[in-house]
């Protein structure tokens, strides 16, 4: 299977890194403190941000589309994000162990297909969705609370 997997570019948020709550608080922003591990993941890195590290909570449109699955909800952005990751045929950390809801999206953001994945089950999930040669790309949304995780994209041909 191929398939890529990268991180929200950081230059969207970049004016709210180190910001005051006041301005904070104008783009429905805030900042909050990571309190577990796992717990809090990063849309930029893809990594869940180790505990006392602080990050911004803000809204994100996730699928910017002219039809009626366009979504947007709240993410996290660690405040020491530097660059986002890229993965190539493997799970972002904040991805593999968790319950995700796989959406499949035709190229005009349509979806088509969908399936929930449990921790150590996504690979198959994309694998199963990438089979469909109409779809061409998935969101990857934490399951329990709903939340963007990622977008997956093809790499060449699905084995």
């Amino acid at each position: 299977m191929t398939y890529r997997i990268a991180g929200l570019p950081l230059e969207p948020f970049a004016h709210l890194i180190g910001a005051d709550d006041e301005t904070l608080q104008r783009h429905n922003a805030l900042r909050q403190t990571a309190q577990t591990k796992p717990g809090a993941p990063c849309r930029v890195t893809l990594e869940d941000a180790e505990p006392g590290e602080t990050l911004i909570l803000v809204n994100h449109v996730s699928h910017d589309v002219a039809n009626p699955y366009r979504a947007a909800h709240a993410i996290f952005v660690r405040e020491a994000a530097q660059a986002p990751a890229t993965y190539i045929d493997e799970l972002p950390p904040v991805m593999a162990s968790r319950l995700l809801s796989l959406r499949g999206f035709d190229a005009e953001g349509m979806m088509l297909d969908a399936a929930v994945t449990q921790p150590g089950e996504a690979e198959a999930g994309i694998a199963a969705l990438f089979g469909n040669p109409a779809i061409a790309y998935i969101h990857a949304h934490n399951a329990a609370r709903g939340c963007f995780a990622a977008r997956v994209d093809r790499e060449g041909e699905i084995a």
